[in-house]
């Protein structure tokens, strides 16, 4: 198993209620990463409708959105290489026809086109929880051709539990998908008076603390627009975007997961009889 990996960062701007368009986008990118010897493409959280749930024809689109899963599949095992597509948006076993029925979930589809992962966003923005039903499933890993991952969604990034979860079942590598909003702050009516920056601030700061606490790469790909893409992983930023729409390939070394564990000890402390908090590494 290669300790370095060639990574897209798909930093897409997606069209609204546009399932076909932002499909043969994203197609066009992941063709060109390709080219460039990645390993991995990554797409953003909503890729293929955007985020306008009050949209006349928003929960139809999302319908029309599953298929699209098996085109990837079949993307996938045309070029060998492994995609994680954002987010779909699907119905929760029911007929699909009302928006409180919808989970968003994140797939690991595999270089031959098998899904070696799935998970459905567990911690909604305040904005999806009347249009979206949380995931009912634990936090699990998955194995890949680059070892145990995980996979987490855009405001899971504010809950050091689900990262934890991931990291007691072996991850060492954690995808997020994101549609972080750079003009969040506005919302709440005051953020604009105390830090017109700090959804970047939150979010680059998060990540970075995300990855030292728990010896592991993370990879978060935003939609572009006006929201901001960046990637990191431990030792700093290795690809990051500003606000256009765009791609970044990245190397990404796991084996310096061993030189930081080295330094840290992080997991090692987790893996220790003793360990404080009630919980521990339980998979390798």
């Amino acid at each position: 198993m290669a300790s370095k990996i060639k990574i897209a960062l798909v930093q897409m701007h997606p069209k609204v209620v546009a399932p076909e368009e932002n499909f043969r986008k994203a197609e066009n990118y992941i063709r060109s990463a390709v080219v460039q010897g990645c390993s991995l493409a990554v797409l953003p959280e909503y890729h293929l409708t955007s985020w306008v749930p009050d949209h006349p024809r928003f929960a139809s689109s999302c319908i029309d959105s599953v298929p699209y899963l098996e085109k990837y599949q079949a993307l996938a095992q045309e070029l060998s290489i492994c995609i994680v597509p954002g987010t779909i948006i699907e119905p929760e076993g029911g007929d699909g026809n009302d928006e409180r029925d919808l989970l968003n979930a994140a797939y690991f589809i595999g270089p031959d086109g098998q899904i070696l992962g799935r998970y459905e966003k567990k911690n909604l923005w305040h904005n999806e929880r009347p249009h979206l039903t949380k995931g009912p499933q634990p936090h699990s890993a998955f194995d890949t051709p680059f070892g145990r991952a995980g996979m987490l969604v855009c405001w899971d990034l504010a809950f050091p539990e689900a990262f934890r979860e991931l990291i007691r079942d072996g991850a060492k590598i954690i995808i997020c998908p994101a549609f972080w909003m750079a003009d969040e702050y506005k919302r709440g009516g005051t953020g604009e008076t105390v830090n017109r920056d700090s959804e970047r601030v939150f979010l680059e700061n998060v990540v970075v603390a995300r990855a030292f606490e728990n010896t592991a790469a993370i990879v978060l790909v935003n939609a572009g627009g006006p929201i901001g893409g960046i990637e990191k992983r431990e030792d700093g930023s290795r690809g990051k975007l500003g606000a256009e729409e765009a791609m970044s390939i990245v190397e990404v070394d796991l084996g310096l997961l061993d030189v930081a564990e080295g330094a840290y000890k992080v997991r090692g402390d987790l893996r220790r009889k003793g360990w404080h908090y009630g919980y521990s590494i339980v998979k390798e």
